[in-house]
């Protein structure tokens, strides 16, 4: 039987993921960086293979940031065990990772960050929940 990855490897693969497309690296690159296969760093990313300690400080070097990055908003196994959930993220926390792991979360975040008009922004926001169909986030 196959093991699941670990809530917390996944976490930090998928927010190796994230920062490494945000600075438009490609697997390939990054595993040139780290002496790996583009293979290795894809199982980093997914949490199928776990990141050692001095690995991880090897890969905060390469995308400009510190190891504590990649432990912003992780699952915390305190709070998860006293309502049952073992390490589970919260869903708001799962979607926002999942959707900032992708080509399209990526693109989406750097162009509306560049976007400097707040009231354009809201436009945008409202008009996203519309499409979405989300109409309590579109009058909020």
């Amino acid at each position: 039987m196959k093991k699941a990855p670990n809530p917390i490897d996944k976490h930090v693969g998928s927010r190796v993921r994230m920062r490494r497309m945000l600075v438009g690296m490609s697997q390939e690159k990054l595993g040139d960086a780290l002496g790996l296969t583009f293979q290795q760093v894809q199982k980093y990313e997914k949490g199928t293979n776990r990141i050692g300690a001095s690995r991880l400080q090897q890969i905060s070097k390469v995308l400009g940031v510190p190891v504590e990055f990649f432990f912003d908003g992780a699952p915390h196994a305190d709070a998860a065990h006293v309502n049952g959930e073992g390490f589970a993220e919260t869903p708001a926390a799962a979607y926002v990772s999942d959707f900032l792991a992708t080509s399209e979360g990526v693109q989406l975040t750097k162009a509306f960050v560049r976007i400097k008009d707040p009231k354009l922004r809201r436009r945008i926001i409202d008009l996203v929940a519309t499409i979405a169909g989300d109409d309590e986030q579109a009058s909020g």
